[in-house]
């Protein structure tokens, strides 16, 4: 008799290996959470922290800005120097210049252990505010602002030289006080006092659109700090109260003011809002994908000076939103890179400098596009390693420079590009190497 195979019994499952029921279906708001942690885990790199992606990525969106801006005044500073007479490529050269300067500059920085930028703090300071007080002497006036000086036919704005000298001082002098910035006195003496001199100094120079950039860094060093929040509200209401006693005092700026707001001439028939206006028609024109590189129509004088505080318009009209999206991007994983140095910090020092370097590079940019698109008036304030300006390229890059340092020292030694430059005794180096040991005589 032949036997049919049988199955075997099935084995009983064990209360441990038993089959997962599908997880029930979350809802909206826990759907929301869970995305909401994730992108912030994504933001502050957890668990890559530490494998040097986050300096690539500052070091990397920095050079491809600092690219753009080089093609870009190109592109944008050619016609009106073909009508001056000039070489088209004249503006370009110059702005490549400051730029291989800028960068050289950067990776020395980069390289610089921290103890010596604490050092540098109070000369830097000295320094800005004595240049800043030149300006009002022997100081060049350039479209009603006095910020320049003429160094060997080299213009230099000290303007933007004081953002980083104060960044460094206040990352400093707050670092030094610690716990005492509890109490108001201390957390606003001597703090406010300097940055209010310096401050001070730039309006001097009838330029409103730099001064309103220290004032952001100024309340972004005291924010990282800890300073307690009560003390904002006061610094807004006064910051607000002053803002509007320069504009009242001045009909330059109240002019700019309500062309903004109604989008007609002053009373003396001057339209303020010329270039905003014109520049709204560059990024309407360009569309998708704009019109090409080097084809702008708005350059044609249309709108003055188009390479420096307005060229994002030429981006949009030539790149069209692509372009744009591109350079948002770059400047978005910049201040992602940036901040997920502040985040990684333990030391107030660095914590407070890398934040309002972030702050102050990614505060200018949406201050120059929202004046390019029409949402603040016009103000002089030049966009980050793009807009034409030698001054303001160096030392945007140069506080890179000092993030990138920051950066560097959250890395594994295997893995970091080079040793740091060996300045001053073997403790302020920063030395990560094997310490070697002198063998015992026998």
């Amino acid at each position: 008799m032949v036997s049919t195979p049988t199955r075997p019994p099935a084995a009983k499952p064990r209360p441990g290996n038993t089959a997962k029921a599908a997880s029930p279906r979350l809802s909206l708001p826990a759907r929301i959470r869970n995305g909401y942690r994730r992108f912030w885990s994504a933001l502050e790199g957890t668990g890559t922290s530490r494998n040097g992606s986050t300096y690539y990525l500052i070091l990397g969106s920095t050079l491809a800005l600092t690219a753009i801006g080089i093609m870009m005044v190109l592109s944008a500073s050619s016609v009106e120097s073909i009508a001056a007479g000039k070489s088209p490529y004249g503006d370009a050269l110059k702005q490549g210049m400051f730029a291989a300067i800028g960068i050289f500059t950067m990776f020395v920085l980069s390289r610089i252990n921290v103890v010596w930028l604490k050092r540098l703090a109070w000369p830097g300071l000295g320094i800005a505010l004595v240049l800043l007080a030149l300006v009002q002497v022997i100081g060049d006036e350039v479209n009603g602002n006095k910020n320049w000086i003429d160094i060997g036919g080299i213009t230099f704005q000290p303007s933007e030289a004081s953002k980083l000298a104060l960044a460094l001082w206040m990352a400093t002098v707050l670092a030094r006080k610690g716990k005492l910035l509890r109490r108001w006195q201390h957390a606003l003496i001597p703090a406010i006092p300097v940055a209010g001199l310096v401050i001070g100094l730039v309006v001097l120079g009838n330029d409103l659109g730099t001064a309103i950039i220290i004032m952001m860094v100024t309340a972004a060093a005291l924010f990282f700090a800890g300073v307690p929040l009560y003390l904002f509200g006061f610094a807004a209401l006064i910051g607000a109260a002053g803002t509007a006693a320069m504009a009242v005092t001045s009909s330059n700026r109240m002019c700019r003011i309500t062309s903004w707001w109604t989008g007609q001439s002053c009373a003396d028939g001057i339209d303020a809002n010329y270039q905003a206006t014109n520049g709204i028609y560059g990024l309407a024109s360009g569309g998708w994908f704009g019109v090409g590189l080097g084809q702008s129509r708005q350059k044609y004088s249309w709108i003055p000076e188009a390479h420096n505080d307005f060229i994002f318009a030429i981006i949009g009209e030539e790149l069209g939103l692509v372009g744009t999206v591109v350079v948002l991007i770059l400047f978005a994983i910049l201040g992602a890179a940036i901040y997920r140095v502040v985040v990684a910090q333990e030391d107030m020092f660095h914590r407070v400098l890398a934040g309002t370097i972030m702050v102050w590079l990614l505060g200018q940019a949406t201050v120059n596009m929202s004046v390019v698109t029409g949402l603040m008036p016009v103000i002089g304030v030049p966009l980050p390693f793009i807009s034409y300006g030698g001054s303001a390229l160096m030392m945007s890059l140069c506080a890179v420079g000092v993030v990138l340092s920051l950066a560097r020292e959250q890395m594994p030694p295997s893995i970091r590009p080079k040793r740091m430059l060996k300045f001053g005794n073997r403790a302020s180096r920063g030395s990560t190497g094997p310490k070697k040991t002198a063998r015992k005589r026998t």
